[in-house]
């Protein structure tokens, strides 16, 4: 069956208009709205790290993997698998670029810091021993990845357990290790180096007081369900 889609331009736009009953087969991805303002997390993270980690950085992954995409399903529709093979690297990269800071921005917030409450707070404790225990290795973690990455703090579904693990460059943590993603720390260094320059270990210290405790709380909940 055919399917006719309408074009409607306008200066500013270009809008897609699809009639009813009629499936447009993938949306594209689209840069998430923060949900603070650019200034909200200083002085632990500045307004000018925010504005380019987010409309910079993070759109430059999302215009990357519709791209991708649209090559990829092109080369589906060829029956292409050399091709399909050769952007899988772009796809994991842009990929896990956008699913990583996606749970970033939701992992942070100006009411944030403090300690988890609740059973996210008795796992931790199960976990890990103490909530200090905890903040010590997920901030040595993170401190040590090497070049750029991230370091996590997952749940392991099979082990009912949760989990500290590292991933280089934009590894998305689920899709390479199979950690359910709860909180997610950015190391590479556009997340950090105007204003805390070579000096990590100063950005991961500030950063423990803007963590969205509730956020990561209703994600634990979410994956124990």
């Amino acid at each position: 069956s055919f399917c006719f889609v309408f074009f409607f331009f306008s200066r500013s736009s270009a809008k897609l208009v699809a009639p009813l009953g009629c499936l447009v087969s993938r949306q594209k991805h689209t840069l998430p709205d923060l949900p603070y303002d650019y200034a909200a997390l200083e002085p632990h993270i500045n307004a000018e790290i925010m504005q380019l980690h987010h409309s910079k950085h993070h759109a430059t992954y999302v215009n990357n993997l519709n791209v991708v995409e649209e090559k990829y399903k092109e080369a589906v529709a060829k029956g292409d698998v050399t091709t399909q093979v050769s952007l899988q690297p772009a796809l994991k990269f842009n990929g896990g670029g956008h699913i990583n800071h996606t749970i970033f921005w939701t992992n942070l917030s100006p009411n944030g810091g403090g300690e988890p409450k609740g059973e996210l707070m008795e796992a931790i404790k199960r976990d890990f021993g103490s909530f200090a225990n905890f903040k010590e290795k997920l901030t040595a973690v993170s401190v040590g990845v090497q070049g750029s990455g991230w370091g996590w703090l997952g749940y392991n579904k099979e082990q009912g357990r949760l989990q500290i693990a590292a991933c280089a460059n934009q590894d998305p943590l689920q899709g390479t290790t199979g950690l359910i993603p709860l909180l997610g720390i950015d190391v590479w260094e556009h997340a950090y180096y105007l204003q805390y320059k070579n000096v990590r270990p100063d950005y991961l210290k500030a950063i423990w007081n803007v963590i969205n405790w509730e956020n990561v709380s209703s994600r634990y909940a979410a994956c124990k369900k």
